[in-house]
């Protein structure tokens, strides 16, 4: 069993307040959430509300699928919200027990 990890760091240009990127963090963990099977949730800069900081993990017997998966994500978020840009991302794999 393998873990996969990814932080997704985007930044919100066009934002200007937290009620705003409350609205895009929720819209974009429920597109992921319904196209993939994996965890997402916002993970730091809670406060900052021209940063978005995301985690994604999932589960996998092939340690290739699920940076395969993280990757997919990745390039998912980037290529559906408008709202969002992405700076960077990290993927951490932890081999399994």
């Amino acid at each position: 069993m393998h873990i996969g990890v990814c932080r997704v760091f985007l930044r919100l240009p066009g934002n200007r307040s937290l009620k705003e990127k409350r609205r895009i963090t929720r819209s974009v963990i429920d597109r992921v959430r319904s196209r993939f099977n994996v965890a997402i949730a916002e993970v730091e800069d809670n406060e900052l509300w021209q940063r978005l900081t995301i985690g994604i993990s999932c589960v996998s017997n092939d340690r290739g699928h699920a940076n395969q998966m993280l990757s997919t994500v990745v390039r998912y978020i980037e290529d559906t919200t408008r709202d969002a840009e992405l700076l960077d991302y990290e993927v951490e794999m932890v081999p399994g027990v």
